[in-house]
This record gives structure tokens, C-alpha cells and sequence, in this order.
């Protein structure tokens, strides 16, 4: 199947995303506080290179150049997070004006591009001031997201249209309060549970702060997810995938829809009942005009008694026998199809963008040109599963690719690249590789 840019429908998004941490740096400059991925990062063994974000990709510098990029590959849109503790250096109270200037310097590029501002609110960088009051285990962290939320509207509501309250939820309070694999680095049901009721609860309050100032913004957030599959027929592989399945794709989906927590499906998750106070089941719900759908590759699960909880073991990537990514990812395209079927089929969600989808690989120069051919069959693949979904009904309006450039990817550091766009960090230096070519020629 032939793939052009008029199959997606004249009204279909075309973008690119990024996250404050990864690539701004400057993280002392300008009024900055420090975020729970700075303290992270300057931990021994936290990062597997041993690396950290100080300077990244300097966008902080070098925004004007890189905004331009965007254009360049004939995007229309530009996804990028706010750093709370940029705008808010004790996440709370005292707002830093450079902060608040910088990124409406950013706004402004974006616009002078003729690119839409797509704005994530949340990007996992929560001020290091307000962890050290518990973070998300902190029931007050609901009311300083919002107070974060409104601060952020009224700041850049006239110029930004498009709004998303959280990135990936799930992610950062399974890998942050759970695993301790990413910041804060906790690990245990007793971080994560109240993390995750608090953050389920921000949620539909940051789209409450958003729309009090901003009646007719987009507004929507964004969730992580996988499709998941059964490694075998029996009764336990089926019940270990619906498990799985609840935490992995509706724990924070669900609730927002008025639908409460996947209690059905994934009894543990009645162990949040002791953080659920009288009238949080309804104030979860927020009527997002789009859900952000994020993904990369699928979740292929096995009946583990061992597990507690889901009874759930993933199985190993490189045991499935297919192509894997840098980061250890099988690259199988047509979990991006039956995901969004699966989020197609709730009443509740009209509009489907997908704001991240996209692989890493090893990249190199050669002769000054990077060449990626994987990256573009990888892109096509899944821009297909998409042109599929579409002609089977499913509202899907829009495709970000992750990321803009190459960057500083949390806890693995700088080795693996996502980007369109290769970056040296001795030098700074961009080159567009073969896929921002190849982009450029599709949406030209």
C-alpha cells in the first residue's frame, strides 16, 4: 500500500514531540529549581553512562534553530513539555518571570514558524521542593498541579491552543514509585499506590484548572500504552494479559472517563481504596476533547505465580525472534492498529492523536549524512497501521513522531537516538537524517 499525505484527511496533524529534561539543559540558569531528575541524574548508578541533563541538547540556547528544523520538515505542529520548575522554582508560590519568558520566547518562534504550540504541562520533571514534601504520594500535590495548571493558562492561553495535562502517567508512577528505576527512584505499593490516585486525580483537576481560563482550548492528556497479548491459551496466560492489561493500557484511561479504576479486571488495585477519600470516583472524570495515545511496541505476557498483583512476567523482547530496537524493543507494527481500536471502543473517546510513536536506533555520521533506513520502514509500517485504523473508523486526527531529535533519554542516557534530527553533543551540531529527509518529502 502506497503511503501519501492526503490518505490521512486535509484536517490530520503532522508533528513532532519533545520533553523539557531531555533536551533544554540550562537547568541552573535563569531562576531554574531543581527537579527530581536533576537530583536523579547526579546519583551514582542511577543512569546506566553515568550521564545527565545539564546541557542536553542546549535548546534552551538554541530553540530559534531548532523550531526552524520543524519546519524545515514540513510539520505543522510542535509538541513540546513546560519544566514546572522553571515556571514554579519551589513548584509552588513564587513564579520565576525568566522562566515564563523563555517559553514565551518558544510560543512565539513557534507561531512566527507558522507551526501550531502543542503543550504538555507534566513531562516527569516535578520540582526536587515538592518531592521533598512526599511528591506524588503527597495529597496536596493535586492542588499544586492545579495551581501549576492555571498559572500556565493565563501565562500562554492567548497564543496556545492545544493543551495536554500529563505525560504518561502510568510510566512515571510505575517506573518513579514503584520500580525506582526513573526519578524519584522509589520502590513499593506504599509510594505507588497513593502516586497513582494522586496523579489519577491531578489529571482531571490540571483539565479543570486548564478550562476554567481557557474555555475553548484543546485539551487532552496523553497516555502510555501497549497492546497485550496472551504468550499462551491456558485460563492463567489469559487472566495474567487482562491484569496486565489494566495497569499497562486502563488505570488511568478508565477513571478519566467515568469509568473508576479497573477494579474488575485487576482486583489488587482495591488497595487504593484506603487513599480515596468521599467524591474522588467522580471528580477522576474530565471530558478531554482528545486522548494522546503514545506506544512503541506491544506487551506479550506469561502467567507468573511468582508476580504479585497481576501474576503477569513479560516475555523478554529478544526471546519473540523479531527485530529489536537500541533501547531492546521488538518493533511489531500492528500493535499500533489494535490499540487503537482498543481505545476507539469506548464511548467516551472521540478524538484519538498520537502524540509519541517512534524507535531508536544506533545512529552514525557518514560523509555528513546519517542514514537510518530502518527508522523509515519503521515509520512507514506504523503510518500504515494508522491509514488502517482510519479506514475501519477509528478518530484518529493526528501523528507525532518522538522525537524531534536525538536526546537525553532518561535513565539510559545519550546512547540511544530517537530523533529525526542526529545530534553531536560535543559540538552541538544537527544534521537531519534520512527519515526528517524522508518527512520532508511525504509532507512536502
Amino acid at each position: 500500500m502506497e503511503l501519501r499525505k492526503a490518505d490521512f484527511g486535509p484536517q490530520f496533524r503532522w508533528g513532532v514531540a519533545t520533553a523539557a529534561y531531555q533536551i533544554e539543559g540550562a537547568v541552573k540558569e535563569d531562576g531554574r529549581g531543581p527537579s527530581i531528575w536533576d537530583t536523579f541524574a547526579h546519583t551514582p548508578g542511577r543512569i546506566k553512562t553515568g550521564e545527565n541533563a545539564d546541557v542536553a541538547c542546549d535548546f534552551y540556547h538554541r530553540y530559534r534553530e531548532d523550531t526552524a528544523l520543524i519546519r524545515e520538515m514540513n510539520f505543522q505542529a510542535h509538541r513540546f513539555s513546560l519544566a514546572w520548575p522553571r515556571i514554579l522554582p519551589e513548584g509552588r508560590g513564587r513564579l520565576n518571570p525568566k522562566g515564563l519568558d523563555f517559553y514565551q520566547r518558544v510560543i512565539d518562534r513557534t507561531l512566527e514558524l507558522g507551526l501550531e504550540p502543542w503543550v504538555t504541562l507534566y513531562h516527569w520533571d516535578l520540582p526536587q521542593a515538592l518531592e521533598d514534601q512526599g511528591g506524588w504520594t503527597n495529597r496536596d500535590v493535586v492542588g499544586w498541579f492545579a495551581e501549576y495548571a492555571a498559572v500556565c493558562a493565563r501565562a500562554f492561553g492567548d497564543r496556545v491552543r492545544h493543551w495536554m495535562v500529563l505525560n504518561e502517567p502510568a510510566v512515571f508512577t510505575v517506573l518513579g514509585y514503584l520500580q525506582g528505576r526513573h526519578a524519584p527512584g522509589r520502590r513499593g505499593l506504599s509510594s505507588f499506590l497513593p502516586a497513582v490516585h494522586h496523579a489519577a486525580l491531578a489529571q482531571a483537576e490540571g483539565g479543570r484548572a486548564l478550562r476554567a481560563s481557557l474555555p475553548n482550548a484543546q485539551i487532552g492528556t496523553t497516555f502510555s500504552a501497549s497492546y497485550v497479548q496472551a504468550a499462551g491459551p491456558t485460563w492463567l496466560s489469559q487472566m495474567a494479559a487482562t491484569q496486565y492489561d489494566a495497569i499497562a493500557n486502563r488505570l488511568f484511561l478508565e477513571p478519566a472517563l467515568g469509568l473508576g479504576y479497573p477494579w474488575k479486571r485487576a482486583p489488587f488495585l482495591h488497595l487504593l481504596r484506603p487513599y480515596i477519600r468521599p467524591g474522588d470516583l467522580e471528580r477522576l472524570a474530565f471530558d478531554f476533547d482528545f486522548i494522546g495515545l503514545q506506544t512503541y511496541f506491544r506487551q506479550l505476557v506469561r502467567f507468573d505465580p511468582l508476580m504479585p498483583a497481576t501474576w503477569a512476567r513479560e516475555v523478554p523482547h529478544e526471546e519473540r525472534g523479531g527485530e529489536l530496537t537500541a533501547m531492546g524493543w521488538e518493533v511489531w507494527p500492528e500493535n499500533l492498529y489494535h490499540l487503537l481500536k482498543q481505545f476507539a471502543a469506548y464511548p467516551g473517546v472521540r478524538r484519538i492523536i498520537i502524540t509519541e510513536n517512534g524507535v531508536a536506533y544506533l545512529d552514525t555520521p557518514e560523509g555528513g549524512r546519517v542514514h537510518d533506513p530502518k527508522r523509515i520502514a519503521f515509520i512507514q509500517a506504523h503510518l500504515l497501521q494508522v491509514r488502517r485504523a482510519q479506514q475501519e473508523g477509528v478518530p484518529v486526527e493526528g501523528y507525532f513522531y518522538w522525537s524531534l531529535m536525538d536526546n537525553f533519554e532518561w535513565a539510559e542516557g545519550y546512547r540511544p537516538r530517537f530523533g529525526l534530527v542526529y545530534v553531536d553533543y560535543a559540538t552541538q551540531k544537527r544534521i537531519l537524517k534520512d527519515s526528517a529527509l524522508w518527512f520532508r518529502e511525504f509532507l512536502g
